[in-house]
């Protein structure tokens, strides 16, 4: 075959060698701790409450080609009731997996920059990203952003660089330039 027609040559294939490794088949671990994303109706109180782990379940209705997800349920709590114990069992566990592959965390998002910047204060050398995330709205109610969020999560996790940081609403945050707005249900980005 001729060089004018072999795409050995050609210029674009450092690209697309670049995105061929994006794109092979990757590992990330799921770690899930509770918070809004996970809460279900609860008709005998009337509230919304986290009663048991239900990340497995939504993952497994995406078209995931390409990836392998290992979620671990470690707690299932609201944020505003994790202790010091429950970050420190977060923590070990990033710790476990973060050397291998990506780890995305689903959190409530009362203290998830809380303890993202603990992780990020405790955690060194960073070889893949740490990604949190959550939900304003519970998985399977109506307009729910736990779906949106979770499948933003998993591809941040293959193309961001090693770090912290919060993926919620089609954006990434620094976790240490990010806060939770409560009138607007988002987060932004401070100095």
């Amino acid at each position: 075959m001729p060089d004018s027609l072999s795409f050995r040559n050609h210029p674009g294939v450092g690209v697309w060698t670049e995105w061929r490794s994006i794109l092979r088949t990757v590992k990330i671990h799921i770690l899930t701790t509770g918070g809004t994303i996970e809460k279900v109706y609860s008709e005998q109180s009337g509230t919304v409450l986290n009663v048991a782990a239900r990340i497995n379940r939504y993952v497994e209705l995406l078209r995931l080609p390409d990836m392998r997800i290992e979620v671990t349920p470690l707690m299932n709590k609201d944020s505003l009731e994790m202790t010091t114990e429950d970050r420190e069992q977060l923590l070990d566990a990033v710790r476990e997996r973060i050397a291998d592959s990506p780890v995305v965390i689903t959190h409530g998002t009362d203290t998830m920059v809380e303890t993202g910047k603990l992780l990020k204060a405790r955690l060194s050398g960073l070889e893949h990203p740490v990604i949190l995330t959550g939900a304003m709205t519970p998985l399977g109610f109506e307009r729910s952003d736990g779906l949106q969020n979770l499948t933003e999560s998993l591809f941040a996790a293959r193309v961001l660089a090693p770090g912290l940081w919060i993926v919620f609403h089609n954006q990434v945050f620094d976790v240490d330039h990010v806060r939770k707005e409560r009138e607007l249900a988002r987060f932004v980005a401070v100095e």
